[in-house]
């Protein structure tokens, strides 16, 4: 499902026209965007959580030439699946 699928589902599932779906969804993007870039965490209960996690610097190879590269430590989003998500899903 791309986005403006979720947007149609959005839209139909909850009764919206698809610019208020589009909006809805926006929002939500941005204000989690915000949330995480600030250091919090984002729980949506039932769904899951998102939150910021910083990976260490590592060393790794070019797997084209075998030549060892600095790999540089980075922050990266993580998602943890919520119980009813998970369930929901077997």
């Amino acid at each position: 499902m791309n986005k403006a699928e979720l947007i149609d589902s959005m839209a139909s599932g909850a009764g919206l026209s698809k610019a208020d779906a589009k909006k809805a969804l926006d929002a939500f993007i941005d204000s989690t965007t915000a949330a995480l870039k600030s250091g919090d965490r984002v729980a949506l209960v039932g769904f899951g959580s998102f939150s910021v996690s910083t990976r260490s610097a590592r060393k790794g190879r070019n797997p084209q030439t075998g030549k060892e590269i600095s790999i540089p430590a980075k922050k990266v989003v993580k998602f943890k699946a919520g119980a009813e998500l998970s369930h929901g899903v077997k």
